[in-house]
């Protein structure tokens, strides 16, 4: 009977059937022995519990890294610290002409200095127009261009712990 058990498949499922009957039988005779108190009652559940067909595929798990990736660490500071959206009516202007940036803020409290910005040479370099937020979370922001071409600018916290989206303004 050992190369039964050993050699085929169903001689080995039904060796294992047994042994697992012997052991659950003798451990619940020894625990039932050891306490005077009965084993709890069965439950039993009202839904049948769902079975894998083949059609259900295992969904992956996210691993470390791709999360690490997925969420840098500037964006993470920044959702966190609040946002600043900002937008002008004027698109296209002459130059020494005026432009004004509406905005809102979220997350960031009344009274604190906003400064704009304007990318050059690859480089945000700070220009010496600010404003604060006011009460309702809005602010605007006038600034005269005297350089023919594209500006491209944002707006800024003080302390540039909070920024919006970049804006253009094609400047003639």
């Amino acid at each position: 009977m050992t190369s039964v058990l050993r050699h085929h498949r169903y001689g080995r499922a039904l060796g294992a059937g047994v042994l697992s009957v012997a052991l659950l039988s003798g451990g619940t005779a020894g625990a039932f022995a050891a306490t005077s108190t009965p084993s709890p009652k069965v439950t039993t559940t009202k839904k049948p519990m769902p079975t894998r067909t083949a059609t259900m595929k295992p969904k992956p798990m996210p691993t470390r890294s791709a999360t690490k990736r997925a969420m840098p660490k500037t964006a993470a500071a920044a959702t966190t610290a609040g946002s600043i959206t900002v937008s002008t009516t004027h698109k296209t202007v002459k130059h020494g002409e005026a432009v004004a940036f509406a905005g809102r803020v979220k997350g960031v409290k009344a009274g604190t200095v906003l400064v704009l910005q304007h990318r050059m040479n690859g480089k945000w370099t700070t220009l010496r127009t600010t404003t604060v937020v006011n009460r309702n979370g809005t602010f605007t922001i006038r600034r005269t261009f005297t350089a023919k071409g594209n500006e491209t600018v944002r707006v800024v916290t003080k302390d540039t712990k909070v920024m919006s989206s970049p804006v253009s303004v094609k400047v003639s």
